[in-house]
């Protein structure tokens, strides 16, 4: 195949990079060596459904999922594409087939040799059926393997994204022959007891306490991991979640491990460093799911209504403690293409009230125009007091919320078959809104039964023609005109209530060394992760 050449330097260029930050990486500490042996201790909370990311893409299973499999990229905080399983790749000149060289001497934890066809297998029978990942593969005519270490994706047209869609979240790749078989891979037993070829081999699963990963002693990457092992504990109360860090009896925290109330606090201990890197891939954005398959979400007024009746700033300050910045539509400000020049909604319960009477929404004896249900987000308790904030919000407008509880399986189960009026959301942007942001209003990602699709039902064909222009665009300059206009239509009509941006900040034991080296943070692989001694 014939490629183009200052792309291929180009790729070469970001693997000798990845090769200088390796070996730069400790210098971070100038007198201490990475060490050898110790167990990472992390807070795994909620307790994840599966250990199959390539099944269920919550943040719980991607944290613990990210050590045991692998994708063929990773990022760097400036979001540049990094060898992961592949070491390196090849662009052609119209941009339509990428050839990844993948890395040599790679096998599964069960020994079995890793090579091309596991990646043709689970792009192919796997991920191009899974939320995250049918929108890639819908621009992709063939996935080819000429010989056990080459991958070569085909396109059907030019898909500017493509590079962005290698992380563990959207591209884990699976064993071919664990599951190649006849069960369904949501029944396939290796769901939760899972063979990758990342750092870390699982051992075992105590439900509701720990999550026990091993090394890996035939790990690709020569003199990694460092540690021995790394134990998830299961801890679903908050104090305990931060008793625990604080006494170091678990040794990380992120994401929303930690109330947010908390965080200034904990941070400032002396036995506590806080990094906010790592985030850059996800730039996780909180929102409301609104059924728009239900009236009267179906009427662009009551969502419009919605969103002038809740205090977000409020939420952000008070109830986010600084972990949150007040979101102005559907691409996060940390994100590529971001555009704030929209449609505001400051708080604005005259102006919501307006809207419900004009359609003809009137209150009744006592006041209730509207009876809606909302399902919280269930991670922590900052997810339950934004939910209880909302309901005491909406009832001043006439909006009377009853909130239904639910596990993580329930909820993705409930709001990923549209049994729901309003549910509440965090959702990962992974670093181009062709990938993370367009899949939840693509009118042709409307599919009931899977979770991070378009749950909302949402369906505009111009904002489709835009956002599929825009993955296809030549130059970041047409993209960004397209992205900019899709951002002023789907902020008029509202299909979900954006809460706020996240920033949120990973809090380790100062032990702990190298913990986060890419845009991915604690949910990269952790290979290069050490202890120094206690």
């Amino acid at each position: 195949m014939k490629s183009h050449t200052a792309r291929r330097v180009l790729a070469r260029c970001a693997l000798a990079a990845a090769s200088l930050l390796s070996l730069a990486a400790p210098l971070a500490h100038a007198a201490e060596t990475p060490q050898y042996g110790g167990i990472l201790t992390a807070i795994l909370s909620p307790e994840p459904p599966t250990l199959n990311v390539a099944v269920q893409q919550v943040a719980s299973t991607q944290l613990v999922a990210g050590k045991i499999f692998e994708s063929l990229l990773t990022y760097s905080f400036d979001l540049k594409p990094q060898p992961g399983l592949a070491r390196s790749w090849d662009v052609s000149a119209d941009r339509l087939t990428y050839t990844f060289h993948l890395q040599p001497k790679v096998q599964w934890h069960d020994g079995k040799p890793f090579s091309s066809d596991d990646v043709v297998f689970t792009y192919t029978k796997v991920l191009a059926n899974t939320p995250r990942t049918r929108t890639l593969m819908a621009n992709v005519q063939e996935v080819s393997a000429p010989d056990a270490q080459t991958v070569v994706f085909k396109l059907k047209q030019p898909y500017s994204a493509f590079l962005y869609a290698f992380d563990i979240g959207g591209g884990a790749i699976l064993p071919k022959h664990l599951y190649d078989v006849d069960t369904p891979i949501g029944q396939n037993p290796n769901n939760n007891a899972p063979i990758g070829t990342g750092p870390f081999k699982f051992k075992r699963w105590e439900r509701g306490s720990y999550v026990e990963l091993v090394k890996n002693e035939h790990y690709w990457k020569e003199g990694r991991p460092y540690l021995d092992g790394i134990t998830y504990r299961v801890i679903p109360d908050s104090a305990s979640r931060r008793v625990a860090l604080e006494q170091g009896t678990v040794l990380q925290a992120w994401l929303q491990d930690i109330e947010p109330v908390d965080v200034a606090r904990v941070a400032k201990l002396p036995g506590i460093t806080q990094t906010h890197k790592g985030y850059e891939y996800w730039s996780t954005m909180q929102w409301i799911e609104l059924n728009g398959g239900r009236q009267p979400f179906a009427d662009k007024r009551f969502r419009q209504a919605l969103m002038y009746g809740i205090n977000r700033q409020f939420i952000a300050d008070k109830i986010m403690f600084g972990s949150g910045t007040v979101a102005t539509g559907p691409i996060h400000h940390n994100t590529r293409f971001y555009d704030g020049n929209v449609k505001q909604y400051p708080y604005d319960p005259k102006k919501a009230i307006a809207l419900l009477d004009e359609m003809g929404l009137k209150p009744d004896a006592k006041g209730v125009r509207a009876s809606v249900g909302l399902i919280p987000l269930p991670y922590g308790e900052m997810q339950r007091r934004v939910a209880e904030y909302i309901k005491q919000n909406l009832a001043k407008i006439g909006v009377a919320v009853t909130l239904e509880n639910t596990d993580v399986g329930g909820w993705t189960s409930r709001v990923g078959n549209w049994d729901f009026d309003m549910g509440s959301n965090g959702v990962f942007q992974y670093g181009d809104p062709a990938i993370g942001v367009s899949r939840t209003y693509l009118g042709s990602n409307i599919k009931k039964g899977l979770m991070f699709t378009n749950t909302s039902q949402y369906n505009n064909p111009k904002v489709d023609e835009l956002f599929n222009a825009a993955a296809t665009a030549a130059t970041d300059e047409e993209r960004q005109t397209l992205y900019s206009e899709v951002q002023r239509i789907l902020v008029e009509d509202v299909p979900v209530l954006w809460l706020a941006d996240t920033n949120y900040s990973t809090l380790l034991n100062k032990r702990v060394h190298d913990a986060v080296t890419t845009a991915l943070g604690v949910v990269d692989t952790q290979s290069d992760t050490w202890l120094s001694k206690e």
